[in-house]
């Protein structure tokens, strides 16, 4: 799949300068599974009719009526036409839409540089029908990904919870904390219910009030914010990508209060983004889930390192979506600053705070700043080729990471541990030992370290995924990319 080669406005805070060169739930690579090759010739031509046998096309119906478990609609795949001609026209219609995604390529951003492989859904059915291995075929189309398989499991936890009606708002007022008492702390409970199975199912209540003159009846106890409560409300804050601290405040309530066919339009727009995934991904690799702010680190297809991450900010300093693979190491990078932020950001602050912070004016009139414990590239960058002109690198800013809400760069993604994944990365190699990078760090110079197998690189943006306990996770849309895909995909579904 061939990256982008224009330019968009996507800039870093790290530079426009190109050197040449998945979180919870981050994707993984699929376990390996038989081969299901379907390249033996056979006398077929790109225009023959497809002849299917009754056992074939009663098991095309079938897999046609199944199709929303990927989370399309129901029907969306019924034959336009009777016969065998409409179910073998609907039947490619299904496996475009399930191997490739249902976005038109006119309709991909020019920052999602993550596009599916072409797919040609015609030969493949009819290979499959020739080679009597239908079944085997269309199992092969979804992503092969746990990511995908339990965002599925997920779908159907959240299309129940919308037939049984969903959830109650919570009503507007003050913070809910441990404490409180009244009818909202009973909605709170009704509420964290729905999606938790270990959410407390009865409140706790005060004690009845005492009698105020002889003969009166105390009053039952009103529902208590107890600590039970105070827990759900911490696991559903971290479900949500919010700072788990037990008390319900505005952005609590907000999380709380979004709609279930809002969560279930992001579930179905990431298993979108799924099939944008290549069939398979390197078992040694970093992924950035950008929505999320996380960054790991693969080996052996396995978890080795994870950090925070603060990627772009929304309305013009959005990170891509892209692959590509980290060739090189740079040590004390300059940073050479893009002419829109220099214009915008460091020019009118004057020429004495240039000095102050290392930049010098170049010939031309370009602005770079000096490499340095100060330079806004810190003290590592990581290359890979890509049209956007972002990478990974050190910040001096450390007070970023302790949000849990990190927006914050023009498109590059700043990492919390830098050196510590620059030792990773160089593990093994007999010239870049943590000794060696140490050393050229602590002498200042820049210094370039190739990277002698380069190391894919992801940069996803997954707002809806699973974690090991089976609950769903949810993210902010920070840039409406999940709302502006399902936009798009409706407007080509009632153009056609």
């Amino acid at each position: 799949m061939p990256l982008l080669t224009r330019k968009i406005g996507t800039v870093c805070l790290a530079g426009a300068v190109v050197v040449s060169a998945l979180s919870p739930a981050m994707a993984q690579s699929p376990s390996p599974a038989p081969q299901t090759a379907f390249a033996r010739p056979a006398p077929l031509s790109p225009t023959a009719p497809i002849t299917l046998t009754p056992a074939q096309a009663e098991l095309l119906q079938r897999t046609l009526a199944e199709s929303d478990r990927h989370g399309f609609e129901p029907n969306e795949f019924a034959p336009r036409s009777p016969g065998d001609a409409g179910l073998i026209e609907a039947t490619i219609r299904y496996a475009r839409a399930v191997k490739t995604g249902r976005l038109a390529p006119s309709g991909f951003r020019a920052d999602w540089g993550l596009r599916p492989m072409p797919f040609d859904a015609r030969g493949g059915l009819a290979r499959a029908v020739y080679d009597d291995r239908l079944e085997a075929w269309l199992k092969s189309l979804p992503p092969d990904y746990p990511g995908y398989e339990t965002l599925q499991r997920g779908l159907a936890t959240y299309r129940e919870i919308r037939q049984r009606g969903g959830w109650q708002s919570l009503p507007e007022g003050p913070e809910l904390k441990l404490g409180a008492t009244g009818f909202a702390v009973e909605a709170l409970r009704a509420r964290l219910a729905v999606e938790d199975p270990a959410a407390p199912t009865v409140t706790a209540r005060t004690q009845p009030a005492p009698p105020t003159t002889p003969g009166a009846v105390a009053s039952p106890g009103e529902p208590l914010f107890d600590m039970a409560l105070a827990e759900a409300v911490k696991r559903a804050q971290k479900r949500m990508g919010l700072e788990p601290t037990g008390v319900v405040n505005a952005s609590t309530r907000m999380a709380l209060n979004t709609p279930v066919q809002r969560r279930l339009d992001q579930i179905v727009a990431n298993m979108e983004r799924w099939r944008w995934l290549p069939p398979t991904l390197p078992a040694d690799r970093v992924q950035v889930n950008v929505a999320a702010g996380v960054l790991t680190l693969y080996k052996n297809d396995q978890p080795a390192l994870s950090m925070r991450a603060v990627t772009g900010k929304p309305n013009g300093g959005e990170t891509p979506l892209l692959k590509s693979e980290i060739h090189s190491i740079v040590l004390n990078p300059p940073w050479n600053v893009p002419a829109g932020i220099a214009a915008r950001e460091l020019f009118p602050k004057g020429r004495a705070y240039l000095a102050s912070a290392g930049f010098r004016i170049l010939p031309g009139g370009g602005l770079q700043q000096q490499p340095g414990p100060g330079s806004a590239l810190g003290l590592i960058k990581f290359d890979f080729l890509n049209p956007y002109a972002v990478y990974l690198h050190d910040t001096p800013s450390k007070g970023g990471f302790a949000r849990y809400t990190r927006l914050g760069s023009h498109g590059c993604v700043r990492l919390e541990k830098p050196l510590a994944l620059a030792r990773a990365i160089m593990e093994g190699d007999p010239v870049w030992t943590p000794e060696a990078i140490d050393a050229t760090i602590a002498g200042g110079k820049t210094t370039r370290a190739t990277v002698a197998r380069p190391v894919a690189v992801f940069l996803l943006y997954w707002t809806a995924y699973v974690t090991p306990d089976g609950q769903v996770n949810f993210r902010q849309d920070p840039y409406g990319w999940d709302t502006l895909l399902m936009q798009r995909i409706a407007a080509q579904g009632r153009a056609a």
